[in-house]
Order: structure tokens, then sequence, then C-alpha cells
């Protein structure tokens, strides 16, 4: 079976075409989704319950039959295989010119095409926190914290490990097998909880030798190829990089110590001493895989980052290995589909029976914004802990609690006291106004600065650290520093003494500070009659919906801590270890991932789905800043994770490859005839989600027991919405049984175009199961295509309205195609160059055999100024017919080609290209508006006369602002003979 996802109406579709690197997705399964189908080639996918054993003759037989596969297409336009992906993904890279690039994204068995481009890091303790330490904590819970996580690999794409630091401390390497970790030849092996055995790799490089892997650092490898090893920072600038697995960033150690990290580790930032901290899960094993580097420039992060390959490399190598989770504290913006090449990868790494847990994205407060969007990785939010404060006292006696770790924790001590004055007044002459609010490097005048100043300064743009430098340059005592829009405060190690506040105080502290006279005292401690509430969502951590895919799959999945996280860092061989406080959904994801490695450890066989589902159905609801309950679950998903409850959760919603393919499927992507589609909204996840409706939908789960017990459902929210549950009480006999509901949103009075959140609570006893609902009501929803005929004549089209109230229709006009006619045999390939003219709605490209047994294939480039391809399109199924639909296309020439693929002789064609703009032929609309009634159905008709007569139309009809549309075809025939 053909399983890697493609649209369904093109095999590749790339936004450029530049001469460059290129990741190049192919059809054929990976080794880790592989179920057979090759003659010769058994299975290799694991069974049910199963891991992936790389170590089988038939993974490497078949992973043989990729590389040759790889090879071959490659050939096809002169290029070479780079790196070569066979476990997760089915890929490879080429190095390609424009032209290579633009005839191998029209290949049959090219799924998908994409330019090597760089990827950035998303960057009390949390552990105790989230309920693990004391009496009566998670770890004493499972046996204690030097057990937490044993037996279990932790797999870490990112920036490197430090390995001298105590966190990842561990003893030497033997050479016998055992309940250790042992060398054999050049592999690390170990034995894990499930049975199955991880063999990695210690790479060496700069400053890291085969000594710096331990019964700990199980495993270490680099990934460079992508980046490129020439475009990476000096050992010597900045905190250094290196071409090793060494972390020359620190953000890699601190996500690896943040999930695995050992238990009771003294750390201190800046001399100040934090006592001790622990990983989620010490007892864990960690396998860093480095595929993110520092560029040359160490004053900005411009130039670092993390290739889509080396990703890939990554990813792929993690799989193999036989880790048990991987941490992915990475991205790329908001995602724009669902099933990306990275997407992929961790669809066969989640086969393989990986758990991956992602970070959301730092683009937060704005709504979809979010990276991270498969239903097969545990997106995560950040959230707040309990952080070390200090009070900023101003001299009108108003008093604000921020983040400090730079104001005097010593008890007794002297308040950082002065002059309170805002940085607009101290700039310099050659700075910008607004680099002068935000303290930007060098944008102060030293000689405007009195002595014993503490200077305001806005958050944004600069690093937070640099803007208290700044401070110390030109003389300053002290710093206050203020958000702009809500988000993290965060306990940095300033250079001075220095308060984050956040932005409802920003307004207050400016406008007292540009009082004459106005002064300011800063002291440890929160002195205010405000606590801080906790847990909050990170104004900085990313938001759903996704917009991608139909939008009917909830994210994030769940919120974690992630703001002020101390834990390891990096540093240059020799040199004393490092930890710092960081905040970021990079800083949550770990959490997570540390969560499933307890997780597995008590039951080391169950799925990536069982983990999650267990996780979310039992958080609960993060906090707004007045205290009062968040609800939404775009921003903190199903809540924030408790470890004190997902052990017995009561319910599983689980999910496997065969669902994720029916997902696939769904969304409009060609699996094979053998994968049946589902709908996305019916993919059986522990959140239930409605991207669009206009009628009453009902929605299908089923659910595994893990207990014996009657669960009765019970709605929360989801105002404006009748929500009906059936049946609403199900009932267990033993764990392990299933049960399957329906869930049906019917709008009564909730607002069009938006959407209505809640959630599902399933209780049994002391047991709740809660799952997160979003629902969409629309204006309308209309048929994607009509077709009529005739040189005059009419269609009805129906449509589906989401309110009651009119909506005007309107029209294009129907506009003629031109037919262009072919023949060729096999192999036999026919070009056209046409042109899509300025303000097209649409542009249509329909290839029809003359020969219904004859196999053809669709291509369509668009050119630049110069002829040259810079974008592809293509449908290539296994159909005589073809299409390609472009909306809103660019102006300009498209080269076409109808690619005779199969034929049992000459076989001949016509090629109508449509161009959709205004001043067509009349296509009248009756009624013009449309008086519609919710979720009830009703028609208008669409009319046309006059109409050329063996000629094919094209139009569309709008349904005011909404941006739906439907596309009308007619074909008007031959007129009949009086």
């Amino acid at each position: 079976m053909t399983s890697t996802a493609a649209p369904a109406d093109r095999a590749a579709s790339v936004a450029s075409f530049e001469d460059g690197r290129y990741v190049v997705l192919l059809a054929d399964d990976a080794v880790a989704t592989y179920e057979g189908g090759v003659a010769g080639l058994a299975r290799t996918a694991p069974k049910k319950g199963e891991q992936l054993d790389s170590n089988r003759s038939a993974v490497a037989k078949y992973r043989q039959y990729l590389k040759q596969q790889q090879s071959e297409i490659a050939a096809t336009v002169d290029a070479a295989v780079g790196a070569s992906y066979t476990t997760a993904v089915n890929a490879f890279t080429a190095d390609l010119t424009a032209a290579q690039a633009a005839k191998l994204a029209a290949q049959r068995g090219v799924v998908a095409m994409a330019p090597d481009e760089l990827l950035k890091i998303t960057s009390v303790p949390g552990t105790e926190f989230l309920g693990l330490e004391g009496p009566g904590g998670v770890w004493e819970q499972v046996g204690g914290a030097e057990t937490a996580g044993e037996g279990i690999v932790i797999g870490v794409l990112d920036t490197g490990i430090a390995p001298e630091n105590p966190s990842f401390a561990g003893d030497k390497l033997g050479k016998s097998p055992g309940d250790a970790p042992y060398r054999k030849g050049t592999s690390i092996m170990f034995e894990k909880a499930d049975g199955g055995m991880f063999a990695g790799v210690c790479q060496t490089g700069t400053q890291f030798s085969v000594d710096d892997c331990s019964t700990k650092v199980i495993g270490a490898r680099y990934f460079v190829d992508g980046f490129g090893s020439k475009n990476i920072g000096s050992v010597k600038t900045g905190p250094g990089e290196f071409l090793s697995p060494r972390d020359g960033d620190g953000h890699g150690s601190h996500t690896a110590g943040t999930a695995a990290g050992n238990h009771l580790v003294e750390a201190s930032v800046s001399g100040i001493d934090f006592g001790t901290i622990s990983g989620v899960a010490p007892a864990a094993k960690i396998a860093a895989y480095k595929v993110c580097w520092n560029g040359k420039d160490a004053a900005s992060t411009a130039d670092d980052g993390c290739a889509t390959s080396d990703l890939l490399a990554g990813i792929d190598a993690a799989t193999a290995d036989g880790v048990d989770v991987i941490n992915y504290s990475i991205g790329g913006g908001a995602a724009d589909s669902t099933v990306s090449i990275i997407d992929q990868a961790f669809l066969g790494a989640a086969a393989a029976g990986i758990f991956v847990s992602a970070s959301a994205g730092n683009s937060g407060p704005d709504a979809s914004t979010l990276d991270n969007a498969s239903p097969w990785i545990t997106t995560v939010a950040a959230s707040t802990i309990p952080s070390y404060e200090a009070t900023a006292t101003l001299g009108d006696g108003q008093a604000f609690a921020g983040a400090s770790i730079t104001v005097d924790m010593t008890e007794g001590a002297e308040p950082t006291t002065g002059a309170l004055v805002l940085s607009d007044v101290l700039g310099a002459a050659t700075a910008t106004a607004a680099d002068v609010k935000l303290c930007a490097p060098n944008s102060l005048d030293a000689s405007k600065v009195a002595a014993g100043t503490i200077i305001v300064c806005d958050r944004g743009v600069y690093d937070r650290v640099a803007k208290s430098a700044e401070v110390a340059r030109v003389g300053g005592i002290g710093m206050i520093m203020v958000n702009v829009t809500p988000g993290s405060v965060d306990a940095d190690a300033h250079s001075v003494p220095s308060i984050h506040l956040n932005s409802q105080y920003r307004d207050a502290v400016r406008a007292y500070a540009a009082t004459p006279g106005a002064t300011a005292s800063l002291a440890f401690g929160n002195s205010t009659d405000i606590v801080t509430a906790v847990p909050q969502v990170a104004g900085f951590s990313s938001r759903g919906p996704v917009l991608a895919d139909g939008s009917d799959i909830l994210k994030p999945d769940i919120s974690a801590p992630g703001v002020g996280i101390l834990a390891a860092t990096s540093h240059r061989e020799g040199n004393a270890p490092t930890f710092n406080f960081l905040s970021g959904t990079s800083m949550a994801a770990p959490h997570i991932a540390g969560l499933a490695l307890l997780y597995l450890g008590e039951r080391p066989n169950a799925t990536p789905a069982e983990v999650k589902s267990a996780l979310m159905t039992t958080a609960y609801d993060t906090k707004k800043v007045d205290g009062s309950p968040m609800t939404d679950p775009f921003t903190q998903g199903a809540g924030h994770a408790d470890p004190t409850r997902f052990f017995e959760p009561g319910l599983l919603y689980l999910n496997g490859l065969g669902d994720w393919y029916s997902y696939i499927e769904g969304i409009g992507y060609e699996l094979g005839d053998s994968v049946d589609p589902v709908d996305a909204s019916d993919l059986n996840l522990a959140s239930l989600t409605v991207g669009e409706m206009t009628a009453p939908q009902t929605l299908s789960r089923t659910v595994t027991s893990t207990q014996a017990g009657t669960f009765t459902a019970s709605v929360q929210g989801m105002a404006g919405m009748d929500v009906t549950v059936e049946p609403s009480t199900l009932s267990f006999g033993a764990a392990g049984e299933t049960a399957t509901f329906t869930v049906t949103f019917a709008r009564t009075t909730a607002p069009l175009d938006a959407y209505a959140t809640g959630s599902l609570t399933w209780t049994a006893g002391e047991t709740t199961v809660r799952s997160p609902l979003a629902a969409k009501p629309v204006t309308i929803i209309a048929a994607a295509e009509v077709a009529g005929e005739g040189v005059d004549g009419s269609v009805e089209i129906s449509v589906t309205p989401g309110g009651t109230g009119d909506i005007a229709l309107s029209t294009t006009g129907l506009s003629a195609g031109e037919v262009l006619s072919g023949s060729g045999a096999t192999g036999f390939t026919g070009e056209y160059t046409v042109e899509v003219p300025e303000g097209a709605a649409m542009a249509r490209f329909d290839l029809d055999s003359l020969d219904d047994t004859a196999d053809l294939d669709l291509i369509v480039y668009q050119l630049d100024e110069t002829g040259t391809p810079i974008a592809v399109w293509s449908s290539a199924t296994g159909a005589a017919d073809e299409r390609v639909d472009l909306v809103a296309p660019e102006a300009g020439q498209y080269l076409v080609l109808a690619d005779v693929y199969s034929a049992s002789g000459t076989v001949g064609w016509d090629l109508t290209v449509t161009s959709v703009v205004p001043g067509g032929a009349e296509l009248a609309l009756d009624p013009a508006v449309l008086a519609g009634e919710q979720g009830i159905p009703t028609t208008y008709t669409a009319s046309w006369s006059g109409l050329e007569p063996d000629s094919s139309y094209l139009g569309l009809v709008n349904y005011g602002e909404t941006g739906a549309f439907t596309v009308v075809t007619v074909d008007t025939g031959v007129v009949p003979t009086p």
C-alpha cells in the first residue's frame, strides 16, 4: 500500500524553485509503517503493542529497497541522493538546480518537496509544582525518584548536551550485558523496560569523546549536513559551538535536564544558590541528537537554527535506535498543514511506538499561531509556576510584584532605592525613539543618567538581559522591565537588580516615573496583597485554532510548566557546569516528555495514544490573571497536566496508524484503495472539534476502560449550543472493555463564524475523565461544484445556512475554456504554454483522455519572466483524466504538461484551460438574496443563455463576505439540428 500523504489532486507543490538543497518525500512506506505489499519483502511495521525492531533482517532488506528507489528517482533528473531517510520517513535530500527541482517535483512517486529550511528552537521547581516531590508525591508512588522512568529512553532533538553537567552524570560504560547500558563494538546497548533493545551511538567530535557517554547519556549524535559545518559558529565566540554532540547553546541541555535530569542536583545561577533540582523522570536514560546549531554571528540568533534535513536525520536515527520518547522543542511558525514532511516523519516515529512531545511555539497570544499540529503529536502550551518574586515600591506608595533573582535575596537586605526614570528621556542622539524605550544595546546616553537611577524599560525585540546590560553600561543601579502586552515574567540573571512586571502594571509605572522626583525601591519577595495566580498560560505561548486541513483537530493538547524553569545549560570542556532559568514552550514540552517517561516506566507497553489520552483527560483548568478559571481550549488545550491522577485515567481514547491513515485520507489526501477515509472530527482523540457546521453534527468516540464502573456524562460551557451525549452513561465490568458514544452539537444562539467551547466530563465515583469541546457554526456551507448543460439552461444549487437571515449572492459570470488537443504514446509529453490573466478568480486545467483505459498525468508549472518554473502542481492518479485547480492564481505564463504514463498505443486528449475572469457570459441567480434559515437546506437557481455551442464554461458563485463559493461548470454540447 502506498501510504505517504499527498493531496489527491497533486503529487507535490513547492512555493518556489531556486538552486539549493531540497528534501524529497516519496510515496512508499517507511520502515516503521510498511505493512507488506512489495513482492519478496516482508512486513517491517511493528505489531500492536510492540516497538519497532530495527535489527530484523526484514528491515535491512526493505531499507535497501527504499534506498534503491530513492537513487532511481533522483537519477531521473541527473541528481544524487545526499542524505537518505528510511526508518520514520521515506525521503532523501538532494542538491538541485531550479530546473531539476521543478522536474523532480512532478515525478510520479514524489509526494512532497520542501527547501531545506531552518526552523528555530522555541525557547518553585516544576517537579514540585507538578506534585512529583514529597510524601505521597508521584515519585514516591512509583518507588522513589531513583526509579522514576527506569528502563525508558528519551531522545532529545535539540542543540546537543553538556555531558559533564551533574544533571547527566552516570557511571562508566562496561562491556558486559546486564541491567546497565554497555558497549558492544561501536554501539551502546540497553535492554529497556518493554523488553526491546536500544542501540545507540556515541559520536565523537570537537570537545566530545567516547567517554562523555555513560550509563546516563547512552547516545550522542550530531547531524549537520543540512545546516552545513562551514556555517556553524566558532568554539571561541559567544557560548561556543562545537562540531560534535556538545551543546553550544544551552537549550538542548536544558530540555534534556528538565525531562530526565538526575535527582537532587545542586544548581546556582550568577553565584546565587538555588538549592537542588531534578528532572521529571530522573531514572530515565538520555540519547541526544544534535540537530540545531549556532551560526557564526555570536551577537545574533538570525543565523542559528535547525535544517529540515538534519531534523529528519535525527528523527530517523532516534526511531532506528529505539528511543521510547522524543522531545521536540522546535518550530517554524503557524502550521499550514498537519501532514508536512516533519509531521510525516513523526507519524513514522509514532507508528514505531514512540511518544512525541512538541512545543506549541512562542508566537502568542494571537490566535492560530500554533505549530506542530498533527494528531499523533502531543502539542504543549507553556504555563507559569510559582516564581522568585520581588516588589517594586514606587515613591507614591504603589507597589507591584514581579519576577526577579537579582534583587538581593539575603534576609534583612536593604532594598535597592533610587530615582525612577523612563528610558525615553535618556536616549543617545543616534538611537531611535523605539530603541530607547526598549533599552536596546547602545541606545542610552550615560551623560543623561544621574547617579543612583533605576531605569524603566519596555520588554521586546532585544534580549531581556541585554536591556539590563545597557542600564549597567550607562551607570544605572536597577531596572524595572515591563511587558507591553500580556506575557511571561521571567527571573533572568540581569546585570543590575531588576524586576520584570506584567503589562497590567505598565501604565501606572510609566505614568509615575514621568513625574518630577519619582523614586522606587526594589526588594525581594512579594509584599503586595496580590497573590500571583498560577498556573497561567504564558502570553507568548502559541494558540489555536489550527487553520490547516479543516480545523477539526484541537490544539494545543495540554499545558505544562514553561516559564522560569531552572535546568542545566551548556559550557565548554574544562569549564564549570552551568544552569539557568529559561522560558518558552521549549521548556513545557520536556515536562510532558518527562511525564511520558514516568508513565512508560510503569506501563512500558503503553502506546503513544494511551499516554496522550491519560495526560489530557486528567488535566485541570489553568487560571486567568485574576485567578478565575481559564477554560479556552485553544489557549490551554485540555488543561494543565496533573501526574497525580494520570496513572488512573478511568477511560482511554486510543488510536493508531490505521486511524491516522484514515484521518489523512479524510482531509483530502490519497493513500490508496485499502484506506477508508474518516471525517477528521471522528478521529478517536480525547478532544472533540468541528471546524465548521451549519446543521447539527454528530461525532463518534470509542473509549477503553481502565477500571470497572458506570460513567455518567455531563457537559460544561458550549454557550449557545445544545450538546447531546448518547448514551449518557457507560458501564464497564472490568478494565479493558470498550464502549462507543456519540456527541451531537446543535446551534441555538451561538455566534456565527466563531467557536463555542467547553468540555465533556465522564464521572464514576471519584474518577473524572474530561475532554475539551469546540464547534464553529458558520454562515453557510455550499456545494463545492455543480454542473449544467446546454447553450441555454439552468441548474439548482443547494446550500445550508448556519444562521437565520439574508445571504447576498454574487457571481463572476461564466468564462469560456480554451481547448488544446494532442496525442502520443507511452512516455510522450505534450507541452502547452498558456497565459493566466490578471484578476482571475480561478484557473482550471482539465485533461480529458479520449481513451479511458489510458493513464495520463497532468503537470502545471508557473513560470517567471525568464520562463523558469517557480511553482508546480500536478495530478497524477491512476485514472485517464486529471485536473488541477488554482484559486486566485498569480497572473502570468504557465507551462502545462500532458504526460502519457501508460497507453496501449497512441492516445489522444483534450486539454481545456479556463481562467475565470469578470465580464464573462451572464450567470443569473434567482433569488439573488437567500432568506436563510439555520440548518435548513435551501436552493437557488443559476441560469444562462446564448452560450457558444460545443464549448465549456466555468464560473463562481460567492456567498456574501464568507469566502465560500460554488464552482459552476457548463458543457454546452452541440446545438441540435432543427
